[in-house]
């Protein structure tokens, strides 16, 4: 122990300043060098002739720094024109440290220059006097969900899911989630509607990762997108009420992104150098075909799977995909995406690879492996040896990046396309007749096509790929031979199919305060529906809270089809987080006609259905309003003054509308939450939207490197704000939504209080 204490200290004696060094931050001892790796590869000849030093070169390279800017949010052009007119014409041609910078550019094949990369380590963005202003925008624009940092390779496998705004979509293997927040933007294309009719549904193994999933989703602050927390191999089958009677249900788009050996991420992550063994695949093969088969069972006849690995490894890749074709006996198809992302270079799919012990040994075939392997090295591990059945499969549609044909990670990703229902669930007898007509009206393809499905686990056929998963003498025990014991068997799956003994005890230390939905006649829906003059078409029942007992204290939004999922499911799966805040109590709220004001949150779910106490303000008055913490009514210009003096105290929404024939100004809607006091008003925003608002009104805002600037007029909005309540203009709970970091901080939170 102590040798091991003394070494780490002298590793981390070099400071701070050398850990920055670029991407390697930290690990300045770790050598580039894997011999076993390039003998490897070498070996299996997926780098074309010739260009081996070339990949084995760009591997040790840095990885580009790469933003996406969110797509779905109207804001998306004028963040685009901020960031080609302001940010990147200032870092032309410069030069930092002997390194010349290079102007960003957007990514070939990603749509509309939603995508861009430079060459700019995160050590100069970060440290660069230069690029101060370039690295604010880059934190507050992320922390207000407006761009994300993500690996480009990274940003593939939502593309080609081809997903439209009415369909179900199930993550697998979500955290960290930024695929996940590409899947909410392509649901949400149409700003105009606030409830798009598909959701999505982001599953991840591991408890802590579920909470840094829940931040990456509630940025986008979208009321279609549910996270739970389940082994993604025993993911429980979920029931929903179709016309009254229980439908199990099948998803259209599901993205099955597996844990893998990660050698694809060597550029990034350092450590795999020194780590990276063959072992690794044959360990995770078993699994990562236990989830795609999960994956499979679950997905609608006629929806599409992307599989996809940040390795390179065939055993990860090819040989799972041709596992699952030959195990589905033509219910299968690997879609060909060749046309599907142009300006994407990228590898066909190989036909014949074969695998590595740690010790070096080869095999190329299951009949050459000796029995005391067996528990090892599968059989789904090999190539198909029928030619015929081979060159059916179209393995070469399969997708494999390499890193330096596009100075990319290294990247593999395959379409699944289902064609019927996968032969093992076949024998199960349906739950009804009109249940299987509806399922087959809803995804479009005859009754005989949409038998459902409810097997918790792998079937027998398909559990010898390796150990782990459910008990095999479970499955039939748990088919469906009927409505109610189909019930039953969901509620029980979870103890069969739950994470280990250990995991469930320490889960309940993250026990999560129920969802509870409000009925339409709700007592707190009286004065919020006089107060903010709800349209008739207001779904209240959409509306729920995290408490059964005392004062509701904040009330969220979930799409109709997630309350159909949620009511139905409380007992089958965990679910972290859900639903988008859309009102907070207001202490001593009543004597303003309200107990509820608005949260910022939830103002573009929430604002089509509010018919009063709604301003419309210039882009002068915004500048005004988040500039200024407390303005005098007199400060607006006088369409919007008139306006705010008809109006009572109380929470307001301050809408602007783009004039399209002032193109100088922003050509997207704003909505902002505020709040009308006796003598002034002002907006309820958090910090970094403030910043992001002002931005795209073509005000400069910048803090001072150490943040004292900001912190100092952090102070001074404090002592202003004891001012007004003082004046009993208002009295807001915990002031949190003072527009700074005590209101991020509760966004942030969303969903998880009572």
């Amino acid at each position: 122990m102590g040798k091991r204490s003394r070494q780490r200290q002298k590793n981390q004696s070099g400071g701070r300043d050398d850990r920055d060094s670029g991407w390697g931050a930290g690990y300045a001892d770790i050598v580039k060098e894997n011999k076993l790796f390039e003998h490897y590869y070498k070996e299996l000849g997926l780098v074309p002739e010739g260009e081996f030093e070339q990949f084995m070169e760009a591997m040790r390279e840095p990885l580009p720094a790469t933003i996406r800017i969110t797509g779905y949010k109207s804001h998306a052009k004028e963040i685009l024109h901020c960031l080609k007119e302001k940010y990147f014409k200032d870092i032309q041609e410069v030069e930092i440290e002997g390194q010349k910078i290079e102007a960003p550019q957007p990514l070939s094949w990603y749509p509309d220059e939603q995508a861009w990369h430079t060459n700019m380590s995160r050590k100069i963005i970060r440290k660069s006097p230069l690029l101060e202003k370039f690295h604010q925008f880059l934190v507050s624009e992320t922390e207000s969900g407006n761009i994300s940092r993500q690996e480009a390779v990274s940003m593939i496998p939502p593309l080609l899911m081809k997903i439209e705004s009415h369909h179900k979509i199930l993550d697998m293997c979500a955290a960290p989630g930024s695929k996940t927040a590409q899947l909410i933007e392509m649901l949400h294309a149409d700003m105009d509607v606030p409830f798009p009719e598909g959701f999505v549904i982001a599953n991840d193994v591991d408890n802590k990762r579920c909470y840094l999933l829940v931040h990456q989703a509630k940025r986008l602050n979208s009321p279609c997108i549910m996270v739970i927390n389940h082994d993604a191999s025993c993911i429980p089958t979920l029931k929903i009420d179709a016309d009254g009677q229980k439908d199990i249900l099948f998803y259209d788009r599901i993205l099955c992104d597996v844990p893998c050996s990660g050698d694809g991420t060597m550029r990034k992550n350092i450590d795999v150098w020194k780590k990276w063994t063959t072992s690794n695949s044959l360990h995770l093969h078993g699994l990562q075909l236990r989830i795609a088969v999960r994956g499979l069972e679950q997905l609608a006849v006629g929806g599409r799977m992307v599989y996809s690995t940040c390795s390179l490894n065939p055993i990860e890749d090819e040989a799972v995909i041709a596992a699952l074709l030959e195990k589905s006996e033509g219910a299968l198809e690997l879609a060909d995406s060749s046309a599907d992302l142009p300006g994407l270079k990228w590898m066909p799919g190989v036909t014949s690879w074969k695998l590595m012990t740690k010790d070096g040994q080869w095999y190329s075939d299951w009949s050459h492996v000796p029995s005391s392997r067996h528990t090892q090295i599968r059989p789904t591990m090999f190539p198909p040896t029928d030619p015929e059945k081979l060159a059916s499969m179209h393995l070469e549609r399969c997708m494999r990046i390499l890193p330096h044909h596009q100075n990319t990670g290294g990247f593999f990703v395959a379409v699944l396309v289902k064609k019927a229902p996968m032969p093992w669930n076949k024998r199960y007898p349906k739950l009804r007749k009109d249940v299987s007509s509806l399922s087959a009206a809803q995804t479009g393809d005859s009754p005989a096509a949409s038998t459902p499905v409810d097997t918790p686990c792998l079937p027998e056929s398909a559990m010898d790929e390796g150990q782990g998963g459910c008990p095999e003498g479970k499955v039939d025990e748990e088919a469906p031979k009927g409505a109610s014991l189909a019930q039953e068997s969901a509620v029980k799956q979870d103890g069969v199919c739950g994470p280990p003994a250990s995991k469930k005890m320490k889960l309940f230390g993250y026990k999560e305060d129920p969802f509870v939905f409000l009925t339409e006649d709700d007592p707190v829906f009286t004065t919020i529906q006089s107060f903010y003059d709800l349209s008739p078409d207001f779904p209240k029942l959409n509306v729920l809270t995290r408490t059964h007992e005392g004062k509701k204290r904040h009330l969220y939004m979930v799409s109709k089809e997630l309350r159909n999922v949620l009511l139905n499911n409380s007992e089958r799966m965990k679910v972290i987080n859900t639903g988008v805040k859309v009102w907070s109590r207001n202490s001593d709220g009543e004597e303003f006609g309200c107990a509820f004001r608005l949260a910022q949150e939830g103002i573009y779910t929430l604002q089509p259905y509010i018919r009063s106490r709604i301003i419309r303000v210039s882009v002068e008055d915004i500048k005004v309003l988040l500039t200024q913490e407390n303005p005098f009514l007199s400060k607006l210009e006088d369409d919007a003054h008139a306006q705010a003096k008809k109006i009572n105290m109380g929470s307001i929404v301050l809408k602007y509308i783009p004039k399209p024939d002032s193109p100088a100004d922003p050509q997207c809607s704003i909505q902002l939450c505020g709040w009308r006091g006796k003598t002034s008003i002002r907006a309820f925003v958090p910090r970094n939207e403030r910043f992001h608002y002002l931005r795209m009104l073509g005000v400069e805002v910048f803090r001072d490197k150490q943040g004292l600037g900001q912190k100092q007029r952090d102070e001074g909005k404090g002592e202003e704000e004891g001012a007004a309540e003082n004046e009993a203009e208002l009295d807001l709970e915990n002031s949190d939504e003072n527009g700074s970091s005590q209101a991020k901080a509760n966004s942030g939170n969303q969903g998880t209080s009572s």
